[in-house]
Order: structure tokens, then sequence, then C-alpha cells
């Protein structure tokens, strides 16, 4: 993240550098400089807004630009920044009312923001930027609450950009009536993690465990099953705890805790979740990605107990007739943002309603209560798909004609072509993920081990799972960087042996591989590789280049891990 808006940062400075050097009207020939710096700069600072610096008094030569310029873009933001915090001494700006920062919260009006007593007109970032929407939200207002849900904000470098849109300074009166509200951290209620985890983020609080825990055993324990949080756990009374289901003829269906337990069959699978951004990391390599940077440890098999879906939607008025024009089932969480919006998403309508969709409303996991960080009290587990669908918390359910009108579902979780970048996504053009791709992965040994000659044999370790229900039947293995291949023995359980196959097309859980193979003689170094491959002979891509795609998501390529082996010394 801190890399992408850095260069969000460099971005905004080329397109609009008299945001860090408010400087005055065009000043020298342009005929003195290259002509494709000259046009650069042309375009770089054309714009109405100027006039807004030139009322404060702020004008300086086009030869500092140009200059910067020449010098490269590093050049021009430390003298924009230096710069600007120099003119913010010598040239006070105006004082503004909140009531005035308040009409402006739209791309028409212009979009301003407050922030520790200063005012900020960021109508020009909005329009760059990815989240755009969610900025909206602290249009005309404080972005400090927003900062505290949002919390990777909240650093130096964005303050840095936040920095050049700066317009004014908020009236002593509005900024003491800001400072008498005291927002709570909203992460402030999340429960205790385990100390193994390695966290990508803390708010919200996403983590993976160590890649070796997650073959130690067939069901991933509870406690080290990878946590992808996108808004604050939510705390939820389980007595007052009512689920609602929308869209049906009969009505809204509301159901208790104890009516979810008690007036549908309990069912219980296995299943595997898996973040789409598993092994994000890897594609960030390939070529930089925004997200968050994932291992391989976005993934986790857990058994899962619940009502059917199904049996609820029934329950609720679903036949034929509804049928006919319902095509999603939508879910709601009760996590929710700022603005009350929560997190959502959608399923076909297929999925949900299908005897074999296996699709719960889970409120165990692992025999024991759903805990908070996973969806407590009730969690649709939605097997064969995307983790991002089996929304935690879960307080509505809606049969429609639509999908989800919710950002997760619309405007991410999407995969691309490598050749669309931020320039040109567009997020109407792609379907929202759903069934997984074949994936698989080395979870012992890891990246940069050593190896003692003396021991002989290589013992590799990983997972393998295929999304849509298809069944891993084979792990490939090699040691050579892919010349030759060794085929690795598959667990469907923890019990000993056991390579038991599940129904056709409900091959939910991954399978665990393993596989012990000689030392190469005199090779210094290996490259171990593993592909999977699935009961449609979908099998995995060999390099992340032709699947790379800008939130770096899907990435399913061959998994490698280089080790080194260490020569037996005693023999001298």
């Amino acid at each position: 993240m801190k890399t992408y808006l850095q260069n969000v940062n460099a971005m905004l400075l080329l397109r609009r550098c008299h945001r860090l050097n408010p400087f005055g009207p065009l000043s020298i020939d342009r005929n003195q400089v290259a002509p494709v710096v000259a046009s650069c700069a042309v375009r770089l600072c054309s714009s109405s807004n100027d006039q807004r610096f030139h009322q404060h008094g702020f004008s300086v030569s086009w030869r500092h630009v140009l200059a910067g310029l020449l010098a490269g873009t590093g050049a021009v933001l430390a003298y924009g920044l230096h710069h600007h915090k120099a003119i913010e001494k010598s040239s006070p700006l105006p004082i503004i009312s909140q009531e005035e920062v308040t009409k402006h919260r739209s791309l028409k009006d212009g979009v301003w923001v407050t922030y520790k007593g200063g005012v900020y007109d960021i109508t020009e970032f909005v329009s760059m930027h990815p989240g755009g929407e969610k900025i909206m939200m602290a249009a005309g207002g404080a972005i400090e609450p927003f900062w505290s849900l949002y919390a990777v904000h909240n650093q130096e470098h964005v303050l840095d950009i936040l920095s050049g849109y700066k317009v004014g300074e908020l009236n002593a009166e509005d900024l003491k009536k800001q400072y008498t509200f005291k927002s709570s951290d909203p992460y402030s209620s999340d429960p205790e993690r385990h100390p193994v985890l390695h966290a990508n983020s803390l708010k919200p609080f996403t983590a993976e465990p160590p890649p070796e825990i997650l073959s130690d055993s067939y069901i991933t324990p509870t406690a080290f099953f990878f946590k992808r949080n996108h808004l604050p756990v939510p705390q939820v009374d389980p007595d007052s705890y009512r689920l609602h289901v929308e869209g049906l003829p009969r009505g809204v269906l509301t159901l208790s805790l104890e009516e979810l337990k008690t007036r549908f069959p309990k069912h219980t699978i296995t299943a595997t979740l898996q973040c789409a951004g598993n092994r994000r990391s890897e594609m960030n390599k390939a070529k930089q990605v925004k997200g968050l940077n994932w291992g391989v440890g976005a993934i986790g098999n857990a058994t899962w107990s619940g009502a059917k879906l199904r049996d609820v939607l029934l329950a609720a008025g679903y036949g034929p007739d509804v049928a006919q024009w319902a095509r999603h089932v939508q879910f709601e969480g009760l996590d929710k943002e700022i603005t009350g919006s929560a997190y959502g998403a959608s399923v076909p309508i297929n999925k949900a309603i299908s005897e074999e969709g296996d699709v719960l409303l889970a409120y165990e996991m692992n025999g024991e209560d759903i805990p908070a960080d996973h969806g407590f009290p009730i969690r649709v587990v939605v097997p064969g798909v995307v983790g991002a669908r089996s929304v935690k918390w879960l307080g509505k359910i809606v049969v429609s004609a639509e999908e989800s009108s919710s950002h997760w579902q619309q405007k991410d979780y999407k995969g691309f072509s490598p050749g669309i970048d931020w320039d040109t996504v567009d997020y109407k053009s792609a379907p929202a993920i759903q069934e997984l791709p074949v994936q698989s992965a080395i979870t012992t040994p890891r990246e940069g081990s050593v190896i003692d000659r003396s021991e002989e044999m290589l013992a590799a370790k990983g997972y393998a799972w295929s999304g849509g229900g298809r069944e891993v039947i084979r792990v490939d293995v090699s040691l050579d960087g892919g010349k030759t291949w060794n085929v690795a023995k598959l667990k469907s359980s923890d019990k000993e042996g056991d390579q038991t196959s599940p129904p056709l097309g409900r091959a939910w859980a991954w399978k665990l591989w393993e596989i012990t193979v000689p030392l190469p003689p005199e090779a210094q170094e290996l490259e171990l590789i593993c592909k999977a491959v699935d009961n449609s002979y979908n099998t995995q891509p060999d390099t992340f280049g032709p699947i790379w795609n800008v939130r770096g998501l899907l990435g399913n390529a061959w998994h490698r891990v280089k080790v080194k082996i260490n020569e037996d010394d005693d023999e001298e």
C-alpha cells in the first residue's frame, strides 16, 4: 500500500504540480527547453485552480518547475513539499467556516475535507484515486473518523499527499466544536489473536499462519485459520441477534439464532476457504499490484456446521414462481462502515438453492461456536467459491434479480487482463469472482532453507485445492526447476493413507500432499516446484506474468521454493 500511495503521490505531482508548487502563470519562453518537457509543463499547470493561488499572492518563476522536471520527479517533489511549507509560513491561508466546508460535497461543487484544523480541497484527487467513492463519504466534514476506520491511510506519505491540497484553516469556533467530539477507536473491541499469526494489516485485521502449520493438520485449527476482515469486528449479542430474509413472496422472514439451530436440520461439511489474494506477494515480484501482501497462508480448511441456506430459503417462500425471476442471493454483514453501509456480497441463485451446493448458514467452526473473527454468531459458508462471498456476521439475506451492489461485489474481487492498469480498468467489464482456479503451494521446506547433504533425502509438504467442487487428483513436484517431475502422495484426512474421493462436484476440501525424494548428487541449490491437477484436468500456469492483474488476485502459478544443500565435511 505504501508503494502504491507513493506512486499516486508522483502521479499527482506530474498531473497537478500547482498543488505542491502553487506557482504563478508561465513566465519563461517554452522554446528554451525540450519540446516534450515544455508541453508536459503546460499541461501540468494549465488549470483554473491556479487562480486560487494567485489570490493568495503565490507567484514563483517557472524555471524551478522546469529544472525539477529535467532533474526528475523526485527533485520536483522535494522542492514542491519544501516550498509548499515555506509558503504556508509566509502567506497565511484564509480562515474558512465549517458551513462553507459543508457546501463542498460533490465533484460539481468541489470536495473539501478538514484534518486537524486544516481545510483541504481534494476534488481532483478523488477523480484519480481508485477508492474515490470511499473518500466521498468524508466530503464536507472531518476526515479523522474515517482514518480511524481505514487506518492504513493515516501515514506520513499520505499526509504528504494531503498537504498539497490545503486551501485554508478552519475557524477557531468550529475547530473547538470538532475537538469536543472524541471518536473512539472502532477496532478497540477486536478479539485477541494468536501471536504466531503474521499480520498483513492491523486495522482492519488481516493475518496468516506460518506455512508449515497448514500442512501439520488436515483441519486447520481455528486459532491459526487466516483472518481477513474488511472492517472492525462487530460485537453481536446472540440473544438479540436476528437474521432477516427478504425478497420472497411471504414477506420478511426473521429468525433468531435459536430458531436457526432448532427449526432447520444441522448439516456439517468440511470446506476450504481461500482469499482471492492468496500468494499475492509472488505476483508482486512479477510486477507491482495493489493489495495486502499475502504469502501462501490466506487459505484454511475447517469443518462447518449450520443450517442449509436452501432450507431457509424454502421456508421463506422460495418456489417455482420465484425461480422464474431470481438470479442472485445477496448477503449483508453486521460489520459496517462509519456511514452505516455494511460489507456485502452475493452468489448465483443456482449455487444457493442447489441441494448439492452445500451453502451453509454456519454457527459452528471445528465443532465449536464460530469465534468473533470468523463471523459469530452466523456466517455464510459458500464452499468452492472465493472467501469474499462467505459473508461473516450475517445480518440479512436478499433474494434478487440483481447482484449485490456492495463495493466488494462491484468494484473489487474481479480479475482483469495483464494489459489493464489503473488508468484503464473498467470494473463493469469483468464478472465478480466466484469459483477459484486450481491451486497448490509448498509449506515445507521454506524459502532459503538449508538441507544437510548427510540427510540424503528431501521431504516436502504442501496443500492443493480447486474451486467449484473439483477434486485435486494429482500434485507434481520438481526438484530441478521443472525439468523432471515426481508425483506426490495425497491425503484426504489426517488418517494415514486416506485418499477417499468425495462425491463428484462436491470436493470442497483441500488435499494435503507430501513427498520424499533423494537429493540430487552434486547439486548445491534446488528449486522446488509444485503444481496441482484437478479432475477437469485444469492445471496451474508456470509463471505469474500471463495471469498478472492490477489487484493481484487469482494468483495460482507454480509455487517455487529455493533451498540450499549444505555439504557434509566429515569425510575430509
